[in-house]
């Protein structure tokens, strides 16, 4: 035990105060440290005098690291543990605990303790948790506070406290969860009901009665009047995004899906209507396939087969949309206009859907016009093994460990999003001349005991190389299938993805097929995945269409095994091609040695080099004068372009380029809008054909991802869709979107347009406007700025002194529209065009700190000078062109001192 402090006088707490905070003024952080030391041995009674310093404290509301409050409570407890005990001014020795203080002294103090904790954050609460030990307090003047914290609207802390307290059970899920949830807070929640089996349910049947067609947010608002919802969290409120974190809930908590059916509606109709598309737009899924699924998809439920009967009906046609009202017998009364007619019309040999009952009447080679297309398995079908018994699997072993090289892949039924991980039914080893599928669906074959075995023994024998492309996916459906290779893990040696090689193949551009694809413009249907490499390497690529099979039926067709021995016989053709000649493809002579993080960070960087010092030879090298107008020049950049990122034309301002991300981009969208560009977002319930509406009637160029590009690209001019690769971060997406069409911002482009609404519309609002109206509408208490002598903003409203910003600091100047005051309706805080000024979000503290805001007109946002201006100046550094008045060195240099230092920058910031 270490020795106690020597009796001293008992010091006063306020002037202990005020020599803290005269330290913590001057940042003299170990003179700080040292008087706390000293002041704590001398305070009469430690616990009682330690409260007196945290309520005079200047921030102590905020809870954050850099107050002066936050130290002495690490101060103090690092001083506690050197201490253990003390001399109080009774000349008794004792522990720094509550239990050393007369009961109603030690109560008086964990009540004025809860009281600080009104807004604070986790790490100023833990310590007052324990230093006055609040979990022993009356649970009924627990709930009171807990009751009082919901009441100012600080539902994150009163969420986290009740936690902490274990008051779970004591209060009502919804009145915690529900705000929570509403205002982007869905972890806390989780967090606070994790552990209570009947909570977590409780929040997942919540979340899933939202996704019901008839809920309404409006409900939401009457049930917490108290609420105040941004027009982002409302929008948060819909069935799609719902259904996403009930799915993710119900896996995380182990819920029974029976307990959420609308979440299991809405993503069975979602899947119904990805399998038309799939069937009838695309064309990309076989009828077989296509009826396989749907029949899946609406079993067991009237409301989804009404709704099937409406899709094919638009989708195919009258004769279709008969059959399968027939089929399930849907109500006269529920059927759409013409289909009824179209039943009694029909004769009888087609009154039913008709199915493949003869799936091996195919013939093994598929048609010349297939062969040339596809890459096809050199392999007849007697060399295509089916195997569903344990002398079958002996065989395939002895010949896998002769041959030493096995591609492997594995097949299961597609779940549309309905379950997470799918358990394998189907098993691809191809060797030299044979290939290998293993029945998982036959029945005692799966969890026999040696077939288990044969499967660890494969995978962990590192003198079998095993080839795979993506084989993290297949890994975890395997651990799906055996729960064995859970409880002991599967070992694997000797696996080389080719997913890496693909990778580094990308990167270096040396695919027989031209450069990299993960952005096109009008080239084509695109391949991807393996079927991409296999179209680099052998010239073919694979056909996909019976991807999306019904892998449990049985037998399987023709086809399907076509398919199957297809996708784990390639991967032997395509290693023994890179390893004949790996230098031609970009790669080392050792392909075990490719690392897909490493390489490719190295490879993207030097890729960057190059391109800037292209585009600043073009620009070196293109001649002044005038330009063709912004439809010309977009018109001018050829569709065959190739990969994004080239530099075509003339270069262009951020005002000229007008594009229309969908809803898969909206990240890269904000991130246009902050440099400038002109940017329509589809909301995410917006059907992806409004992306071509508003590119013809708008003159944008269209941004997407994925599928839709096919679709789009054929309803727009050339040139005018761009296709990125979802993988990509926004920032990244946004800086091939600015070299391709070679866009140069400059500084003064920098957040010229709202990244919420979109508008290059702003007001200038000095500070003391600002001031005005935050306390005519009660948002600011007290007399105005300098109306009480003696006292100081910082000090009226508890913040802490902040130095004035150096005059020389660079100054937000963006380039866009100004709006003057006179359009602000004094009345309504409303601009011409509705929007309502937000000035709620506007904290007071700010006041002392900013000497002007800027407003967009367009939606009412409040922005103020921060570091988010010289964040964006870092993140686009490469295509960011400052011209000879910004001063280039001298702009940098004062950022980056301004950034050593600790000054804050000048950039914009909203807070809401």
């Amino acid at each position: 035990m270490s020795q106690a402090s020597p009796k001293r006088e008992g010091v006063d707490p306020t002037a202990l105060r005020d020599q803290l905070f005269d330290l913590w003024t001057r940042k003299e952080l170990e003179a700080l440290r040292a008087t706390a030391q000293h002041g704590f041995s001398s305070l009469g009674e430690p616990l009682a005098g330690l409260m007196e310093l945290l309520e005079g404290c200047p921030g102590k509301q905020k809870g954050r690291a850099s107050t002066l409050g936050h130290c002495i409570l690490q101060e103090f407890e690092r001083w506690r543990r050197q201490h253990p005990q003390v001399q109080s001014s009774t000349d008794v020795w004792s522990q720094v605990s509550l239990q050393a203080l007369p009961e109603d002294q030690a109560v008086g103090l964990q009540l004025r303790a809860l009281g600080l904790l009104t807004d604070a954050q986790p790490s100023y609460m833990e310590p007052l948790l324990d230093l006055y030990q609040l979990g022993s307090l009356d649970p009924v003047l627990l709930r009171q506070h807990i009751t009082r914290l919901q009441a100012l609207c600080c539902y994150r802390e009163a969420a986290i406290l009740s936690a902490k307290l274990k008051l779970q059970r004591e209060l009502n899920m919804e009145e915690v969860c529900v705000p929570l949830i509403l205002h982007d807070k869905l972890q806390v929640a989780e967090s606070w009901v994790a552990g209570h089996p009947d909570l977590e349910k409780r929040l997942v049947i919540l979340l899933d009665s939202w996704c019901q067609p008839s809920f309404n947010p409006a409900q939401l608002q009457r049930q917490f009047p108290n609420l105040s919802l941004s027009k982002h969290q409302t929008d948060q409120i819909q069935a799609k995004l719902l259904s996403k974190q009930v799915f993710r809930l119900m896996d995380k908590f182990s819920i029974d899906p029976g307990l959420c059916p609308n979440s299991v509606y809405k993503r069975k109709l979602d899947s119904l209507r990805f399998l038309m598309y799939k069937r009838f737009v695309e064309k990309g899924m076989s009828e077989e396939n296509w009826k396989d699924h749907v029949q899946s998809t609406v079993a067991g439920c009237p409301e989804l087969q009404v709704h099937l009967v409406e899709l094919v009906l638009k989708h195919s046609g009258l004769q279709s949309a008969a059959q399968w009202s027939l089929q399930y017998g849907v109500p006269r009364d529920r059927l759409p206009f013409g289909v009824w007619d179209a039943q009694q019309s029909l004769p009888a040999s087609l009154r039913h859907v008709c199915g493949n009952d003869s799936p091996q009447s195919e013939e093994w080679d598929p048609p010349l016009s297939h062969r040339d297309r596809f890459y096809q398995v050199p392999i007849t079908r007697d060399n295509v093994h089916f195997l569903d018994t344990q002398d079958g699997l002996q065989l395939c072993q002895d010949i896998i460990q002769a041959g030493r090289v096995v591609g492997v892949d594995m097949e299961w039924r597609a779940g549309f999003g309905t379950v997470k991980t799918q358990r394998v039914t189907l098993i691809q080893l191809a060797v030299q001349g044979q290939v290998f599928l293993l029945d998982l669906c036959a029945d005692g074959f799966c969890q026999h005991s040696g077939t288990v075995r044969f499967i660890r023994t494969l995978f962990s024998e590192p003198k079998v190389l095993k080839l795979g492309y993506g084989m993290s996916g297949d890994l975890k459906s395997l651990l799906a299938t055996w729960p064995q290779f859970t409880e002991e893990p599967l070992k694997t040696e000797g696996v080389l993805d080719l997913l890496n090689v693909h990778q580094q193949i990308q990167r270096s551009g040396r695919g027989r097929s031209g450069a990299s694809r993960s952005v096109l413009v009008g080239d084509g249907p695109a391949e991807k995945g393996l079927s991409l490499l296999v179209q680099q390497i052998l010239g073919r690529p694979l056909d996909k269409i019976e991807q999306l099979s019904n892998w449990e039926r049985r037998p399987l067709r023709t086809s399907q095994l076509r398919y199957a021995a297809a996708d784990a016989y390639c991967l032997l053709e395509v290693y023994s091609a890179l390893s004949k000649d790996p230098a031609c493809f970009g790669l080392p002579a050792d392909l075990h040695s490719v690392s897909s993080a490493q390489a490719g960070k190295k490879t993207k960087e030097n890729r960057k080099r190059k391109e800037k010092a292209k585009q600043a030879r073009q620009r070196e090298e293109r001649q002044c004068g005038g330009g063709p107008s912004p439809a010309q020049t977009l018109e001018a950049r050829s569709p065959l372009a190739g990969e994004a990122g080239a530099c075509v034309g003339p270069p262009m301002s951020p005002q000229q380029l007008k594009v229309v991300c969908d809803n898969m981009l909206q990240g890269l969208g904000r991130c246009l809008r902050s440099l400038g560009v002109d940017v329509r977002m589809l909301e995410n319930t917006d059907d992806h054909r409004v992306a071509a509406q508003l590119a013809q009637s708008e003159g944008r160029v269209i941004l997407t991802c994925g599928q839709p590009f096919h679709t789009l690209r054929s309803q727009v001019g050339e040139g005018r869709c761009l296709a990125l690769d979802c993988s990509e971060k926004a920032k990244d997406q946004a800086i091939r979107v600015l070299q391709h069409f070679n866009i140069q911002p400059t500084k003064s482009d920098i957040f010229s347009r709202c990244q919420v609404c979109n508008s290059d519309e702003y007001m200038k609002m000095p500070r003391e406007d600002m001031e005005l109206l935050l306390r005519q509408r009660g948002f600011l208490p007290g007399q105005a700025v300098g109306g009480q002598e003696g006292v100081t903003w910082e000090e009226e409203v508890g913040c802490d002194p902040v130095p004035p910003a150096p005059s020389d600091s660079p100054k937000y100047t963006p380039q866009c529209r100004w709006a003057p005051l006179s359009h602000l309706d004094p009345c309504t805080l409303t601009f011409p065009g509705g929007a309502a000024l937000q000035i709620h979000s506007v904290p007071p503290t700010l006041l002392p700190r900013i000497q002007q805001f800027y407003i967009c007109t367009g939606c009412g946002k409040v922005f103020w000078e921060g570091s988010h201006f010289s964040r964006v100046i870092s993140q686009f550094q490469e295509v960011l062109r400052v011209s000879e008045e910004d001063g280039d060195g001298d702009w940098k240099e004062t950022l980056d001192q301004k950034m050593g230092t600790g000054t804050t920058p000048i950039a914009v910031q909203n807070k809401n």
